[in-house]
């Protein structure tokens, strides 16, 4: 049988969601549903969207938008929030109520996730949600780690494809399709960018400079490459982490520049 699924990316336009710092819940919604629609579309699962750029619909209209898709499933990508900054971690997957397809969807989308390290917080009824409540298919909603942690925002960061895969998975398994995954290829997975801070000929300089950024709290590290000791901070995914770590080093008066190399 050749499956269905729509992907929901929640929020969006004129509603950014929880906003936390300069990052909105909108945009990594979006960009998690499209990776996530990318690996099921590799698997051979027919994908759909209630959006596909910065637009914004409301939840009555997405959960039409999902009854008129055909679709067997429905899938709902936010992040969490609490209403003081730092007080909460890890994911959840919000159902309408327990008992059902939509509960075995999202146990399974909770249990790959908690394969990656976040803390598993369950599975919770919330009949009152439109997207679920309105959906005539199994409708689920994923929090994917809490947008106001630093530790969840860290993770969804460092393992973006790993949890796009891990929600991927936690469906192909509930469909009976779990072995796919080993049967398609692995996204390819993009360069990590770093700061580099100093490039030495001897060790021991390179050691001077490790050992005094890491007393600042910096997350330095030597990479040795063809003679060279080259001292490095950080390794990012996104280059608008690795920019405001440059940023935070020059002002304290490092010379730098960011380079992007290989996993």
């Amino acid at each position: 049988m050749a499956y269905k699924v729509i992907l929901d990316a929640g929020h969006g336009g004129r509603d950014p969601g929880a906003v936390y710092q300069d990052r909105k819940e909108k945009d990594d919604a979006l960009a998690l549903a499209l990776a996530v629609g990318e690996i099921l579309e590799q698997a051979g699962i027919d994908v759909a969207y209630t959006r596909t750029e910065d637009v914004y619909n409301t939840p009555y209209e997405k959960a039409v938008m999902g009854n008129n898709s055909g679709a067997d499933y429905f899938i709902s990508i936010h992040r969490n929030a609490t209403a003081a900054p730092g007080g909460a971690s890890g994911i959840e997957t919000l159902v309408y109520s327990k008992g059902g397809e939509a509960e075995r969807l999202a146990g399974n989308i909770n249990d790959e996730l908690e394969e990656l390290g976040f803390e598993n917080r369950g599975i919770t009824e919330r009949p009152n949600l439109v997207v679920l409540r309105r959906t005539s298919m199994p409708a689920v909603l994923v929090e994917a780690g809490f947008i106001d942690s630093a530790k969840d925002n860290e993770q969804f960061d460092r393992q973006f494809n790993e949890i796009a895969r891990a929600i991927a998975e936690g469906f192909l398994e509930t469909v009976g399709m779990g072995d796919m995954e080993t049967q398609t290829a692995e996204p390819e997975k993009p360069p990590l960018y770093q700061v580099q801070v100093g490039s030495y000929r001897v060790r021991d300089y390179a050691d001077q400079m490790l050992e005094q950024l890491q007393a600042e709290g910096f997350p330095a590290w030597i990479e040795a490459e063809d003679g060279y000791f080259r001292v490095k901070v950080g390794a990012y995914e996104k280059l608008d982490n690795a920019v405001r770590m440059e940023q935070r080093l020059r002002q304290m008066g490092y010379n730098t520049f960011i380079t992007a190399g290989g996993r």
